[in-house]
């Protein structure tokens, strides 16, 4: 049974999207303040993290940043906010998607049941081999986990499926659009500033091998190989 954690100060939106996850079979945690939230997580295994901006004690930024220290989680954010700068930074911060308030509870759990589908039961990927290695950049699929030269860099939920799904189609140019629809779905519903700012961080992490994703103007990216 997976478990979501729901972070949400307000008591009948929290109380309504714990319904709708509790009838979809979920376990659910709740927390109202992102202090609560961030004790929660530590107590328990979450297996994914609805999380509002706007909370007490400490906002969702700083929960999200927090969490991010220790663990690749998906976290979906949830913003009233119209400034989609304030979205950016929740994407900067190593959110992995956001659903904008007022908020439909199915959207919400459409979003998260997406999320959760890239890992199988035991937190593994449903991938028929376990690594994969590309210029020294090696993939674990079971753990999820990518080393770079030998040394363990961390990377985002979604951050690392724009990652495996690039070197798995290494030499072949993706759209853009077919990115968007391979992490969020047919949905999605973000603007471009979107998709850039995971770009930037990926290669940001991924330091002197960045080079490998080439952006195709107008089109795409393509992950290249180079010997």
């Amino acid at each position: 049974m997976k478990t979501i954690l729901i972070v949400e100060d307000e008591d009948i939106l929290r109380e309504i999207s714990k319904d709708y996850f509790l009838n979809e079979g979920y376990n659910v945690l709740e927390a109202a303040d992102g202090k609560t939230a961030l004790d929660l997580f530590q107590k328990h295994d979450a297996d994914l993290i609805v999380l509002d901006i706007m909370l007490p004690e400490l906002d969702g930024w700083s929960v999200c940043r927090r969490i991010r220290k220790s663990s690749d989680v998906p976290i979906i954010m949830l913003t009233a906010r119209v400034d989609e700068d304030d979205t950016l930074l929740g994407f900067e911060l190593g959110a992995d998607d956001y659903v904008t308030k007022p908020y439909s509870p199915p959207v919400l759990l459409a979003r998260a049941k997406r999320l959760l589908e890239s890992r199988s039961k035991n937190g593994k990927l449903a991938k028929p081999e376990d690594a994969l290695a590309v210029n020294g950049i090696k993939v674990h699929y079971p753990s999820r986990t990518v080393a770079i030269e030998g040394n363990i860099v961390n990377f985002t939920h979604t951050e690392f499926e724009m990652l495996t799904y690039l070197m798995e189609n290494r030499g072949i140019v993706i759209t853009r659009e077919q990115l968007i629809t391979k992490i969020w779905g047919y949905e999605y519903a973000g603007d471009d500033r979107t998709l850039n700012t995971h770009i930037r961080n990926l290669r940001t992490k991924l330091g002197e091998k960045a080079a490998m994703i080439v952006t195709i103007v107008r089109t795409g990216y393509k992950f290249e190989a180079h010997s």
